[in-house]
């Protein structure tokens, strides 16, 4: 029985090491991610320099070019990247939340006025929410931030924004960011969260301003559309030797396969769509099996007769 509940132990941490703890953008930057409820958010600010089809995001630094612009810009605070990108990420207009190519990696969305409620009423109402989301400390708030726990390890940074005469304002002080729902013809709803107060406060604001972009996952967590599960296979599993992967005309993944302890008994690099894993070695019993790649992965458990 000891070693059944150790097994069932294993392959419990192994699933939920199995869903996605990081997202990649364009660019290549990594953002680690966090689950709150039954929505996984990027735990920092976007910082990516282009679309999601590959499009660039102009990088605007005049100001009035900045005021004028009807579609898709970026800026740093101060227009200083070097000093505020890796921390805080980019600033940008409302226009690249609407724009087709979208920004966000694949999988993943800018979160609309809803879903920040949903988040906010998880975590007990807007009053208190941004409390628990703020980074906490005064590394990067100012003094006092008051009331900041982090406790959903959402770690939100008080990146500032650029505002309606053009001036980068608020470095220290707010955490601003865009939802993609508009508010109307010249205005989208936005998150805001406080250095003095406890609050993740909603705020319609010009589109033409530059926020702060989180992004949230497509699908709730364990729900079936949020997995990797469309056309990938394994099978036969039951298996008596051989194990042949589908990865539905996905290529480049790692397979492993761990025992009920979480030793890898083996691991094996899938170049190809298809692939033919001999198991004739692994005694009879119930492994756990885990297929992922930098962006992604999946855990399913295997059985050897």
């Amino acid at each position: 029985m000891k070693t059944f509940l150790l097994f069932i132990v294993a392959i419990t941490a192994l699933m939920l090491q199995a869903r996605t703890q990081t997202v990649k953008d364009y660019d290549g930057n990594m953002y680690n991610t966090i689950v709150i409820g039954k929505q996984e958010w990027m735990k920092e600010n976007l910082r990516v320099t282009h679309y999601r089809n590959g499009v660039l995001i102009p990088n605007v630094i005049v100001a009035d070019q900045w005021a004028k612009l009807q579609k898709g810009g970026r800026c740093y605070y101060n227009n200083d990247s070097t000093a505020n990108d890796s921390i805080y990420g980019a600033l940008y207009n409302w226009y690249v939340v609407n724009d087709t190519g979208k920004i966000c990696a694949s999988g993943w969305h800018i979160p609309t006025h809803e879903e920040w409620t949903l988040l906010e009423n998880l975590l007990g109402g807007w009053e208190i929410a941004g409390g628990k989301m703020k980074e906490t400390g005064t590394l990067h708030w100012k003094t006092p931030n008051n009331d900041a726990t982090n406790s959903t390890g959402f770690t939100g940074l008080p990146g500032g924004m650029r505002g309606l005469g053009n001036t980068f304002e608020y470095l220290g002080e707010n955490g601003l960011w865009w939802t993609s729902t508009e508010y109307d013809a010249s205005a989208a709803w936005s998150r805001y969260q406080w250095y003095r107060q406890a609050v993740s406060d909603a705020n319609p604001v010009p589109k033409n301003i530059g926020l702060s972009i989180r992004c949230i996952r497509d699908y709730p967590v364990g729900s079936e559309q949020g997995r990797i599960q469309p056309n990938i296979q394994i099978y036969p599993n039951p298996s008596r030797g051989k194990l042949t992967i589908d990865l539905g005309g996905r290529q480049n993944f790692t397979l492993t396969i761990y025992n009920g302890l979480g030793v890898v008994l083996i691991q094996k690099e899938l170049v190809n769509s298809i692939s033919e894993i001999d198991v004739n070695n692994l005694a009879s019993g119930l492994y756990m099996v885990k297929i992922s790649n930098e962006i992604m992965s999946i855990g399913n458990k295997l059985i050897v007769e």
